[in-house]
C-alpha cells in the first residue's frame, strides 16, 4: 500500500473516530474510492491495516484524557476513590454487548462492508440517530448501570460499518439521562476497551496465519500502517477537542446533516458503479 493512501484513510479515521459520522463506513468507503477495497463479501479486506489505525486514534483519547485515566487507575489502590472504581466497572458492564453481538452475528457483521451501498444507508440512519437527543429532555446524571448498558448496546449497533460509534454511544446517554460532557467522555473511554480487544484478535488471527509472532507484528507495524496510524492520532485528537465542544452546545444533530449527504451521495455512486 502507498503511503500516501495510507495517510488519507488515517486522516479520515482521525475526523470519522470521533466526530460522529461513523469511522468504520469512512474508512470502507474511502478504501473504495482509493482502490485500496473491492466490491463483494469474498473480498478478504487488510484488517491490521484497519486495526492499527485504530490504535493511532487510541493514541488521541489517551492524550486527551490522560488525567481522567491516571485516577482511574490510581483508585485501584486508594480506598476514597469510590466512584472512579465503579466507572471502570461501569465501563467493563458497557463492553459486554458488543462482544456478544460480535459473537452471535459475526457473519452479518464480516459481511456489511462488502456492500458499500448499505454502509452508505447505514450513514443515513447515523442521521437520524444524532437527532434524537435534540428532542430529549437533558439530563444532569452521571453514568451508572442504566447509562452504561445503553451505551453498551449502542456501542453493539456501531459494529456495523455506517453506524456512529460516538454517535450512538453519546445520544444513548443523553437518552439514558446522563450529562452531556459525561456521555461524551465516557464514550470516549468505551473505545478504548474496545480498540484493545481488536488488536489483540487481529494478532492472535496474524500469528495464527504467519506462524511467527515477528512476522504477525511486522505486517502488522510496516511504514504504510504506521504513517497512516500517526495521521489518524494527530487528526482524531484534534477531533475530540471538537466533538466536546459540539456536545457541550447541544450540537449533536449538526453531524446529521454531512451524515445525510455522504450517505445519500454514497448510494447513488457506487449504485451507478
Amino acid at each position: 500500500m502507498e503511503i500516501w493512501k495510507a495517510v488519507i484513510v488515517g486522516i479520515v479515521q482521525g475526523l470519522a473516530e470521533f466526530l460522529p459520522i461513523s469511522s468504520s463506513g469512512h474508512i470502507v468507503l474511502a478504501q473504495y474510492l482509493l482502490g485500496i477495497r473491492e466490491v463483494g463479501a469474498s473480498h478478504q479486506p487488510d484488517l491490521a491495516f484497519e486495526i492499527i489505525l485504530h490504535l493511532g486514534t487510541l493514541v488521541s483519547v489517551l492524550l486527551f484524557f490522560r488525567k481522567s485515566l491516571w485516577m482511574l487507575v490510581q483508585s485501584l489502590y486508594t480506598k476514597d476513590m469510590v466512584a472512579e472504581r465503579k466507572k471502570i466497572l461501569f465501563l467493563a458492564l458497557a463492553t459486554v454487548p458488543a462482544v456478544i453481538a460480535a459473537l452471535l452475528f459475526k457473519d452479518f457483521f464480516d459481511a456489511a462492508p462488502g456492500n458499500p451501498i448499505l454502509v452508505s444507508g447505514l450513514l443515513i440512519v447515523t442521521g437520524l440517530v444524532l437527532f434524537v437527543p435534540r428532542f430529549v429532555k437533558s439530563g444532569s446524571k452521571e453514568v451508572g448501570v442504566k447509562g452504561a448498558v445503553a451505551m453498551g448496546v449502542g456501542q453493539a449497533f456501531a459494529i456495523l460499518p455506517g453506524i456512529s460509534r460516538s454517535g450512538s454511544t453519546i445520544a444513548a446517554g443523553l437518552v439514558s439521562g446522563v450529562k452531556a460532557e459525561k456521555a461524551a467522555e465516557f464514550s470516549f473511554l468505551m473505545s478504548i476497551p474496545a480498540i484493545a480487544g481488536g488488536f489483540v484478535l487481529t494478532m492472535k488471527d496474524k500469528i495464527e496465519h504467519t506462524g511467527s509472532v515477528s512476522e504477525a507484528f511486522a505486517a502488522c507495524f510496516n511504514t504504510p500502517y504506521l504513517a497512516g496510524a500517526l495521521a489518524a492520532a494527530i487528526v482524531g485528537l484534534l477531533a475530540i477537542y471538537l466533538v466536546m465542544g459540539a456536545v457541550k452546545k447541544g450540537r449533536l444533530e449538526y453531524f446529521s446533516y454531512y451524515c445525510f449527504v455522504a450517505g445519500i451521495t454514497g448510494m447513488v455512486y457506487f449504485s451507478m458503479n
